[in-house]
């Protein structure tokens, strides 16, 4: 929890120093579901969902159907996350931060 606060802190403090400055933020997750209609897909980091718009800007948005399920590769800009600039496949899908499991003590 400490470090997800650091981090959070680092990026907060980043991101107000550099407003401007067309940086992009990189999230990989599962591809949940792509609605073609909306033009929106909903992407799984780490238990929880975020949707992104898809613009006719967008690179590798013509395979979204196929990528369904899978692990994929999202980038949008800092300052604007709703708006996807590239889609791809990732290579595995991540893991989510797993229990600790308790050591046995031998007596």
């Amino acid at each position: 929890m400490k470090n997800i606060l650091s981090i959070l802190t680092v990026l907060a403090l980043a991101a107000a120093a550099q407003a401007g400055c067309g940086k992009t933020a990189t999230s990989e997750g599962t591809l949940k579901s792509f609605d073609s209609e909306k033009k929106e897909l909903v992407v799984t980091v780490k238990g929880k969902d975020s949707t992104i718009a898809v613009t006719p800007e967008t690179k590798g948005a013509e395979g979204l159907k196929d990528l369904v399920g899978k692990a994929v590769k999202v980038e949008a800009s800092v300052h604007d996350k709703a708006k996807a600039l590239s889609v791809a496949a990732g290579a595995e899908a991540p893991k989510g931060d797993e229990p600790k499991k308790k050591k046995k003590k031998n007596a």
